[in-house]
């Protein structure tokens, strides 16, 4: 589906002026149009306020889940890695490099897990009003920055009590990020319109976020794998991720390879554009499926 620009009319009286969208079929199979997401900013900020306030709306504790979760995590993958499997941290107090890494990994896990959800969610509205669908994933994925921000702040936190200084590499961070972000919607937008018909999806993604963590080095460092696994496994486009952050974040980890991440990212970008035709081409369908 695609809409032309607003038309403005008027009403009989020549005063209050309506609006008039066009709604037929895209051009081309392979027309994104995009600038329908900027249309509707409106109703992307609602979406993702929504989310954030409907997530914690009958949770006793509210929001201090955002920091409870990884401060538990690290605390369990402290004692399991650190104290009796003795993993090293390359030279970094293991609580801050495994947290460094579940701040990573839970934002891009979270992401992943609503924006799969995201349509099947939101039934009641696909089935009733016209909007651009897309808005539904990306707006799960963006809600997550809301529990990003709020745990970003223990770890600051932490790296004082430690007394770890970020340098001039901080300045990447906001690139890891988004890079982060790209890799959630990547995967999730195929993982959404995949959802919508076979809901076998929804068991799918849990068990794969489980797996792609043993995948990715956030409670080991990289280099404790052999060499020769290494450009494998750095196909992983969250093991750049993961790395990204604690190389902008502690100045005594190793920096990342960028030639990797340059062609994870590349990788990325072609599976964003994928996705988002395929799903364009399902969402005809979602109204009668969902």
């Amino acid at each position: 589906m695609t809409t032309t620009q607003p038309e403005q009319l008027f009403s009989e009286q020549g005063r209050n002026p309506l609006r008039l969208v066009r709604i037929g079929a895209p051009k081309s199979r392979f027309s994104l149009n995009l600038g329908d997401i900027w249309a509707y900013r409106e109703l992307l900020y609602f979406l993702v306020w929504r989310d954030v306030k409907v997530r914690y709306k009958q949770a006793k504790v509210g929001a201090a889940w955002a920091v409870l979760q990884p401060l538990l995590q690290m605390l369990i993958l402290t004692l399991v890695f650190s104290r009796i499997a003795r993993v090293p941290s390359d030279g970094t107090p293991y609580p801050v490099f495994v947290y460094t890494g579940l701040l990573a990994w839970n934002f891009f896990s979270s992401a992943l897990t609503r924006c799969t959800a995201s349509v099947v969610g939101q039934a009641n509205l696909v089935s009733k009003i016209y909007f651009p669908r897309l808005i539904m994933p990306v707006s799960a994925t963006l809600s997550g920055i809301v529990d990003f921000g709020i745990a970003f702040v223990i770890l600051l936190v932490m790296m004082g009590y430690y007394g770890i200084l970020p340098g001039a590499d901080v300045l990447m961070l906001p690139v890891f990020v988004l890079l982060a972000l790209i890799t959630a919607l990547s995967v999730g937008i195929w993982m959404a319109a995949l959802n919508v018909r076979y809901r076998d999806i929804g068991y799918i993604v849990p068990l794969l976020v489980q797996l792609w963590f043993f995948a990715t080095p956030v409670a080991y460092p990289i280099g404790e794998l052999p060499e020769k696994w290494r450009i494998f496994y750095s196909l992983n486009p969250m093991v750049g991720v993961v790395e990204g952050f604690r190389w902008s974040l502690v100045p005594t980890t190793s920096t990342p390879d960028f030639r990797i991440i340059g062609m994870s990212s590349v990788v990325l970008i072609a599976l964003l554009f994928a996705g988002i035709v395929y799903f364009k081409q399902m969402e005809r369908t979602f109204a009668d499926v969902v």
